[in-house]
């Protein structure tokens, strides 16, 4: 939500502490946490104040680990070198910088002017105050983007130097967001244009040295997101891969989604709505879902195809029909079965999403037969 009302964003964080409030009075104070991610948006739109605020409410009801991973999403158009000081003297240790394309026109089209030079400003600033991983979120398939566009900026991202990068694709739903409607007076690289700007993405990352982690991360070959994926440790969560799976993922804010105690659980998105339910001493969970062991079991499955690219037999004991499922898509070249494993081939690393719906018994059937995940 952009306010510029700084009291609105007062009211938010007193309505997030009543939040931390609730939680822990049901879960107990000083839960030992590994991970912190300041996420969803411009949450570098905070004051110093505001966010060191922020840190004190998290750290005064939970207990954090010694060697925390504490990351925060920003937007290089509001950064300052002072910002980035204070955010690592709070302890956050990785800055993760939203980019998402360098190209003029582009940033035109989606209104977000962003210079190379000021990106590049601010990801050495982040070195500079000793941040010890940072990475740079990109996007393909956004409007007026061209495969000679994007290999443009994928140079430029190349030479800044991040330790990891993220490329996404872009997700046109005006049904759901009504303001994308807007960018549909540009271009929208059409599903061919889209496959060929991911095949691009993936050959000129890694080209430069760029490790091509599941299904849409790269990381540099020391960064620990890369040794975890050579070990077979990697996960992925509501936010992305990760190295560290954890019991517990807990989330606050409006529209956050966390995985607690085997429930899926998500907040009010809306802003009202959110603050209405807490105002009310309730939590701000609307919907959420109970996990059943065939849940868990398909969920395990997912995982070690999303983050392995690899389904053991085991893996697979209890769902044979989704086992033949998935060995079906060896007639496309897109899996092989290797001894006791199916294997993702590196043609099928560009359709994992749809290898996965075999095991997603919640999604219906698309009007050709062939279902697609929204929600992988």
């Amino acid at each position: 939500t952009i306010t510029r009302r700084r009291g609105a964003i007062e009211a938010y964080l007193a309505r997030l502490d009543e939040e931390l409030a609730l939680v822990t009075s049901i879960l107990g104070r000083g839960r030992r946490v590994v991970q912190v991610h300041l996420g969803g948006g411009t949450p570098n739109y905070l004051d110093d104040g505001e966010l060191e605020r922020l840190w004190r409410m998290l750290e005064g009801r939970f207990s954090f680990a010694s060697d925390l991973d504490a990351a925060v999403e920003m937007d290089p158009r509001l950064g300052a070198e002072e910002q980035l000081g204070r955010l690592r003297a709070l302890g956050f240790t990785r800055a993760s910088f939203g980019v998402q394309d360098l190209d003029d026109r582009v940033q035109r089209a989606i209104g977000r002017i962003q210079p190379t030079a000021m990106v590049r400003h601010m990801i050495e600033a982040a070195r500079t105050e000793g941040f010890e991983g940072v990475n740079v979120d990109l996007i393909y398939g956004l409007p007026e983007q061209t495969p000679e566009s994007f290999a443009r900026t994928l140079d430029l991202v190349i030479g800044l130097n991040p330790d990891r990068i993220a490329c996404f694709g872009y997700a046109h739903v005006p049904a759901m967001q009504p303001h994308q409607r807007a960018l549909e007076r540009y271009h929208l690289p059409d599903s061919v244009e889209r496959f060929e700007l991911n095949r691009l993405a993936v050959a000129r990352l890694t080209d430069a040295g760029y490790m091509w982690i599941g299904l849409d991360h790269f990381a540099r070959p020391g960064d620990a997101l890369a040794r975890a994926a050579a070990e077979r440790r990697l996960y992925r969560n509501f936010n992305g891969y990760t190295t560290m799976p954890a019991t517990h993922l807990l989330a606050f804010g409006m529209s956050g989604i966390g995985d607690v105690g085997g429930c899926l659980v998500q907040n009010d998105a809306d802003l009202a709505g959110w603050h209405g339910r807490i105002e009310r001493g309730e939590l701000a969970t609307v919907r959420g879902h109970h996990l059943t062991e065939d849940d868990r079991r398909r969920r395990a499955a997912i995982l070690a195809l999303m983050c392995d690219l690899a389904l053991p037999r085991g893996a697979a004991a209890a769902l044979e029909t989704e086992w033949e499922r998935v060995l079906s898509f060896e007639e496309d070249g897109l899996v092989e079965r290797r001894g006791e494993e199916i294997v993702v081939t590196p043609l099928g690393r560009y359709f994992l999403r749809t290898i996965c719906t075999a095991f997603d018994a919640y999604l219906p059937a698309e009007s050709d037969g062939r279902p697609m995940s929204r929600a992988i």
